[in-house]
């Protein structure tokens, strides 16, 4: 009604809308003839010219449009002769004058107004577009205004229809006759859709429609049409559908709901197929029996039921018929039974039924004969037969003998199993002569001709002969454990005789053996002391037989005894007693022979007597006395019965049991030695008797208690100590007790534990002149004087200090302190129990102020306008006082905001002073100096302040790390501008012209460039940026050289685990005696070789020997930037090349090669050292550096104590993949000077470090010649061509000492050294093969670790190829040489590298000599091994500044290239 109501005012509305536009036309016609007729007379009045104005008009007026949703509407307004302004309305809204409508941006006028068009499109219509619009034209001279009206309708299709309650083609359950209401949502239509409902396919009309329609949202409408069902049968399957009806909605794509009805009703009745009453089945014939039900919802489920019993449930349906088979065999209980079919569903109230009666013939299975099975001669027998249920019943005939007997009776009765039985007697009468009677019974079904028969046999009984016994004769002797057969036979009787043996009375099996009128009896005897007097019997019998007939034999049997019973008098022995010990043997026949044995001793006995025994044999006893003692516990006798007769014995031993109390086993020492914190066990042994001894451990009288949970606790004999402390040492007794008594024993525990330094004096101040002293308090266990040393890198202890020990303390006495003794002095102590400690003490000279010059300290930018920070940082004591001055005058810091000063403590020594310059004006830029003064002094620096600026380029580039597809590069930075700078790594082939570039990371100097190729020389620069430009880049003089791969050999990857030990042994013996060969071969050939190079030395003084040793390194592989690239031409031992050796790295390898750097910025130590005292890297100081296990008792002997972690490694064959001289696995290196581990040091130079030392220029880095070590004051290296062994050849790490070597820097790996035949100087450095060419060593290492063999070339002297390359370097190398021709001598040194694992890369040992100005050609020398050493990275001077008499500064660099 709403819908119809709206309707009816949408069309009064139209007509409204029609006659006011037929008003308004007719209002415009007269306005129009009034204009026309005031212009006609206008124009008549005015000028004569005629004039043609015409008003202006609709060309094409608005119509009223209906659009789809979403679709464009175009409304169409043409203007004739347009004067006025055109504009359109929505609704009395004016759009405006534009053709782009401001807010509505889907609305826009299109047209021109020279042709008049002013349509108005309206794109993606919406409901909000359904509007009056109207075309207006606004007034001109001499026209009026005109309107024209149109309605834009805009209709919208529903969106969603549906069945509530139900998803489209769903089911619907519903009950027969039961009400059901379907309700039909057509939504959001506009205007509101029809709903038409279907039945199947038909339109289905209701009587009743129930039709709704309510606006859902603005000028949207939902329309609900309600459907009332009483559904039946026949609606079960229908689908009802509903269809909504709109003109938006096109023909072709109805929108549809679709419900499925399911109605549920009872079943049909039930019917059975397959069996008709009154038809009649034989047994074993198939029935299959058919029960249908047809309709119901959900289908009947239908049950078979025989004699009220369920039988089957099976079913199946198709559509709304089901279906049960039943299908059996037909048996005889099948015979009138009734076989039943229930059908029923939900909707059932009751089942409904259908039943049949089967009536089954059949013929008896079988008949039955009862009657006596055996008769004598003349009686009479009664016989009775029976047959089996049978339908029609069965007759009964008999046979007897074989005659046919007549006239029996037989009665029927009805079975319970189905059918009749029938019963029939007789009587028979045993004729003589036969031996036994046959009758027959037949039973026959007359209608089905079916016949059974059953036989009966009667025996006729007869009695037997009485039995024989055969095979022994009485009196007869048989030995224990032989076998003897007796035979017993028994002929005639009917049936045959039943044999039965009996011995004493009691059966026992037999073999029967029967033949046609005779039976046997056979027993196999195996004779024992029971057969001795036993009576076996045999009997016979049968049915005839009222009483057994039988004959008996005796047996006699000669037994040895059977056992020995010691028994000891009395039971418990103790020392001082005397024991009776007697021997009781057991029954024997013949009586045996007693006699006492001690540890194969016969013993007289006493009191031989003997009774009788068992199975009539005798028993014996034998005894014998002793006198008890304690050391008799344990002692066996043995006593031993023989028969003589029988040559048979038994014996038995006991062993004697003597109880006392507990005694200890006396220890090797009463004292027991431990480390603190390693566990310990006191294990005591006693003896006593009984052996459960109750121990008891005590401490100054206080029990240990046996509580394995606590740190000390006892268990047994033993005293477990978990984790030793120290406050553990005491005496700790131990007592033992049983039942017999107790004792006692002492234990003294010693705990030894490691030095700690309890405290160390402080900062100690001194005056330039006088005596400093430091001391150092320690506690440990062991602890004496050399426990406890004092050192200092690059400091000779021995000119100026002395120490003191007294009570736990040591002192170290400086005289004379001065500038340079300046510097932190290490306090070590190590007892060789743990790991040693150690502590800095700062000595501190006072002295004047020193600045540091460093470029980055000394320059420093700022933009106009910005903060500036100039920093100024000084060293001295006491503090120096900062004074900064610009143009010679004193700046009025913090008295005006322009200027104010911040300072801070670097460290004990070092004071930074930084000004900081407010709002920077182009005035302010230029020098400031800043001074530092203190009461010693004063020093003073020029600081600058520059304009923000590009960045200078970093000051050197250096190459870290290589591996076979990884560089990594690290550089110093430059000045910054001021800026933050970033930077820039560029890279190429070395045959190559083009780059590749890289960025650096954030805040980092140091970079890893992946993706190289393998085997491949390339150069390296770098350049840095900011924003306001870049440098240039570095010369590419950074080399490396990427490495190879190198594969596991098959035999190290091969389980060794099931190796047999003696092929072990075996190789190890053919090893060393391999060794041993080699090692002889090696000495004869340095001797040799030794006396014809003195000789051609002698002969030829001009010619130098040169050391060239230079192969790939395992780490590092340039020097300064100059790649080693030239391995010798005669260095064939060492090329990859065409070698037979497969190559390997495994991947803790590679791992280890791509990650050898630790990453971290840990800041070095301070240097309060002069320049040139001390290296720039000072691992000793490093705070946070961890220790490894460390060898207990270290004495430097020529042997090396391998810890007890090295020994657990070789136990257990682990292969170390990092070969030396690669870092621990846990990224550790080895330090001679503290003898421990510690943590890799940072490898970036933070900025903050003073580097004042200028780098040592390249053309002094020379080769040592043979003089210069022949004459370095006396330390050698492994000089007089003796042979440096190492121990082991597992490649785990090895400790070792260095000896005779003055100011050694710290190494950064582990340093391979041993104490070898009293050399100044020996040193073993796990090197790889060398290659030693012009008058060079040659080594090389086999496969399996033997000693490698070493071959020395004399040439010409011959520069390392490709090391440090320098322009003038030539030049000066021939001044240096013939400076020094006169001192050139032969070097004879082996090096030999024993222990290396086969994986380790190759690598060399570089001698270089370096000339310091003042100082003699051999005070200096420069080892690098398989690496590469940086000049630039550290200062030189620290290694040659000094020398010392008591041996030389000494220099390496491991196979890393860090410096050592």
């Amino acid at each position: 009604m709403a819908l119809q109501q709206r309707h009816q005012q949408h069309q009064q509305h139209i007509k409204w809308q029609q006659h006011a536009t037929k008003r308004r036309r007719c209002r415009q016609h007269w306005i129009k003839h009034l204009q026309f007729l005031g212009l006609a007379v206008i124009v008549l009045a005015s000028a004569p010219a005629p004039s043609h104005a015409q008003q202006q008009k609709f060309r094409t007026t608005p119509h009223d449009l209906q659009v789809l949703e979403g679709a464009e509407a175009m409304m169409r307004c043409e203007v004739a002769n347009v004067a006025g302004a055109v504009q359109w309305t929505k609704d009395g809204f004016a759009l405006g004058f534009s053709a782009v409508i401001p807010g509505f941006p889907r609305y826009s006028v299109l047209g021109d107004r020279k042709q008049g068009t002013y349509n108005l499109r309206i794109s993606n219509a919406s409901i909000n577009d359904d509007a009056d619009y109207q075309c207006q034209v606004g007034p001109a001279r001499l026209n009026s205004a005109i309107r024209a009206n149109a309605k834009l309708t805009v209709i919208s299709p529903p969106a969603s229809i549906e069945i509530k309650g139900y998803s489209h083609n769903s089911k619907v359950e519903v009950r027969e006759n039961q009400d059901l209401q379907l309700k039909c949502i057509v939504a959001n239509a506009k205007p509101a859709a029809q709903i038409v409902w279907y039945r199947g396919n038909v339109e289905y009309k209701p009587e009743k429609s129930e039709d709704t329609v309510e606006e859902s949202t603005a000028k949207r409408y939902t329309t609900t049409s309600s459907l009332k069902l009483k559904p039946g049968p026949d609606d079960d399957y229908t689908e009802y559908t509903c269809q909504a009806k709109h003109k938006a909605l096109s023909p072709d794509m109805p929108m549809r709901a679709t419900v499925q009805l399911s109605v549920l009703y009872p079943p049909g009745p039930p019917y059975i197929e397959g069996y008709s009453p009154g038809e009649t089945l034989r047994r074993g014939q198939t029935v299959e029996l058919m029960c249908r039900s047809r309709g119901g919802n959900p289908p009947a489920q239908l049950i078979w039921y025989k004699n009220g019993s369920q039988i089957r449930m099976a079913y199946r349906t198709s559509g709304r018929l089901s279906e049960n088979i039943y299908t059996f065999t037909a048996e005889a209980g099948d015979n009138r039974a009734r076989f039943r079919c229930e059908a029923s569903n939900v909707m059932s109230q009751n089942p409904l039924k259908a039943e049949v009666e089967l009536a089954v013939l059949f013929a008896p299975t079988h008949v039955t004969v009862m009657g006596p099975t055996e008769a004598r001669v003349g009686d009479v027998v009664p016989l009775t037969c029976t047959t089996a249920p049978s339908n029609p019943p069965a007759e009964i005939k008999w046979m007897v003998g074989g005659r046919q007997v007549r006239n029996a009776t037989s009665k029927t009765i009805v079975s319970p199993e189905g059918g009749w039985t029938t019963t029939s007697n007789i009587t028979a009468t045993v004729e003589p002569n036969k031996r036994s009677l046959v009758v027959i019974c037949h039973g026959l079904n007359m209608q089905l001709t079916e016949n059974v028969v059953s036989t009966h046999t009667i025996n006729v009984l007869y009695p037997p002969a009485p039995p024989l016994i055969s095979g022994y004769m009485e009196g007869q002797i048989i030995p224990a454990g032989s076998v003897q057969k007796l035979l017993c036979v028994s002929s005639g009787g009917n049936p045959l005789a039943t044999l039965t043996w009996y011995k004493n009375d009691k059966r026992i099996n037999s073999v029967i053996r029967a033949a046609d009128k005779s039976v046997s009896a056979e027993i196999t005897v195996l004779a024992n002391v029971s057969d001795n007097q036993a009576q076996y019997r045999c009997e016979a019998s049968n049915s005839a037989t009222e009483i057994p007939l039988f004959q008996s034999t005796t047996l006699s049997v000669h037994f040895a005894p059977e056992t020995v019973k010691i028994r000891i008098e009395p039971e418990e022995l103790r020392p001082g007693m005397e024991a009776a010990i007697i021997c009781d043997s057991s029954s024997s026949n013949p009586p045996a022979k007693l006699s006492w044995w001690k540890d194969g001793i016969p013993i007289e006995g006493i009191n031989n007597t003997s009774k009788p025994g068992l199975w009539g044999g005798t028993v014996s006893t034998l005894e014998f006395r002793v006198n008890i003692t304690q050391e008799m516990n344990g002692q066996v006798y043995t006593c031993q019965s023989a028969n003589e007769a029988l040559q048979r014995s038994v014996h038995e031993a006991v062993s004697l049991d003597v109880l006392y109390r507990p005694q200890f086993e006396a220890l090797p020492s009463s004292t027991k030695v431990g480390a603190e914190g390693e566990s310990m066990q006191l294990l005591l042994q006693t003896r006593a008797n009984p052996t459960p001894v109750a121990y008891k451990w005590t401490r100054d009288g206080v029990t240990i208690p046996q509580d394995g949970e606590r740190r000390i606790f006892a268990d047994g004999a033993s005293l477990n100590f978990t984790r030793l402390h120290r406050d553990d040492s005491g005496i700790y007794s131990c007592s033992a007790s049983n039942s017999q008594g107790k004792a006692s024993l002492n234990i003294t525990v010693l705990v030894e534990y490691g030095t700690t330094i309890k405290s160390v004096s402080e900062n100690i101040v001194v005056n330039p002149g006088e005596d400093a002293m430091l001391s150092c308090s320690v506690e440990g266990k062991p602890l004496t004087e050399k426990h406890v040393k004092w050192e200092r890198v690059g400091y000779d202890m021995t000119v100026k200090t002395s120490t003191t020990f007294a009570n736990g303390t040591s002192y170290l006495h400086i005289k004379n302190a001065q500038r340079e003794d300046v510097g932190n002095f290490r306090c070590v102590a190590d007892n060789r129990v743990a790991n040693p400690t150690n502590r800095d003490i700062l000595l501190i000279v006072k002295f004047a102020p020193e600045i540091a010059k460093a470029p980055t300290l000394l320059r420093a930018a700022s933009g106009t306008g910005e903060r500036g920070r100039l920093p100024c940082r000084a060293q001295g004591s006491p503090k120096p006082q900062f004074i900064w001055r610009q143009d010679k005058k004193d700046l009025p810091i913090n008295r005006t905001y322009k200027y104010e000063v911040e300072e801070r403590k670097i460290d004990s020594l070092t004071y930074e002073s930084s000004l900081i310059v407010e709002k920077v004006a182009p005035a302010d830029y230029g020098a400031y100096e800043c001074v530092a003064r203190n009461d010693l002094g004063e020093a003073v620096e020029t600081v600058r302040l520059e304009i923000t600026s590009q960045p200078d380029p970093p000051l050197i580039l250096n190459i870290l790390n290589v591996t076979h597809d990884t560089v990594t590069v690290a550089w110093t930075p430059g000045f910054d501008g001021g800026l933050k700078a970033s930077y820039r790594v560029r890279y190429r082939m070395f045959d190559r012209e083009q780059y590749k570039y890289i960025d650096g990371l954030p805040n980092s100097h140091k970079l890893t460039i992946g993706g190289l190729r393998m085997n491949t020389l390339y150069l390296f620069s770098v350049m840095s940026w900011n924003e306001l430009g870049q440098s240039s880049y570095l010369p590419d003089l950074a080399r490396a050289e990427t490495k190879g791969l190198e594969l596991m050999p098959a035999e190290l990857t091969e389980d060794s685990s099931n190796t047999p030990n003696l092929v072990i042994i075996g190789i190890s013996l053919a090893a060393f005696g391999f060794l041993l060969v080699n090692a002889s071969l090696v000495a004869w050939f340095f001797v040799h070789q030794r006396r014809k190079k003195v000789a051609e030395t002698t002969n030829q003084p001009a010619k130098t020997a040169t050391i060239e040793m230079y192969a790939p390194s395992s780490y590092n592989d340039t020097v300064t930037g100059e790649t080693l690239s030239s391995v010798s031409e005669k260095s064939e031992s060492y090329s990859n090349e065409g070698s037979s050796q497969p190559e390997y790295i495994d991947e803790a390898r590679k791992k280890a090669a791509s990650t050898y750097l630790v990453e971290g910025s840990d800041m070095p130590p301070p240097r309060y050292q002069k320049d040139g005292t001390l290296p720039v890297i000072y691992p000793n100081n490093i705070v946070n550096a961890c220790t490894l296990p460390h060898p207990r008792h270290n004495n430097g002997s020529a042997a090396i104590h391998m810890t007890r972690d090295d020994q657990m490694l070789i136990s257990k064959g682990v292969y170390i993949p990092s070969p030396s001289p690669a870092p621990p696995p846990d990224g550790s290196y080895y330090n001679m000077n503290s003898d421990r581990y510690l943590s890799y040091p940072p490898m970036e130079y933070p900025a903050a470090l003073d580097f004042t030392a200028q780098p040592m220029p390249l053309a002094h880095m020379q080769p040592i010649t043979v003089t210069s070590l022949a004459t370095n004051g006396g330390a050698t290296l492994i000089g007089n061509g003796s042979v440096a062994a190492v121990a082991g050849g597992s490649g785990t790490l090895r400790r070792g000492i260095l000896r005779g070597v003055v100011g050694v820097p710290q190494p950064d790996v582990t340093h391979h050294t041993s104490a070898v035949g009293g050399s100044p100087l020996q040193m073993l450095h796990d090197l790889h093969p060398v290659n030693l060419s012009a008058s060079t060593l040659t080594t090389s290492t086999t496969l399996n670790g033997s000693l490698p063999t070493a071959t020395a070339t004399a040439t010409l002297p011959r520069q390392p190829h490709g090391i440090l390359k320098d322009p003038n370097r030539n030049k000066q190398q021939q001044q240096l040489q013939h400076q020094h021709q006169h001192q050139q001598q032969l070097l004879n040194a082996s090096l030999v590298g024993v222990g290396v694992p086969v994986s380790a890369p190759m690598g060399s040992l570089q001698i270089l000599n370096l000339p310091p100005t003042g100082v003699g050609l051999g005070n200096n020398l420069l080892m690098t091994t398989s690496g590469a050493f940086d000049p630039t990275a550290v200062g030189m001077s620290s290694f040659g500044g000094v020398g010392q008499a008591g041996g030389i500064p000494v220099a390496y660099t491991d196979a890393d290239g860090h410096l050592v």
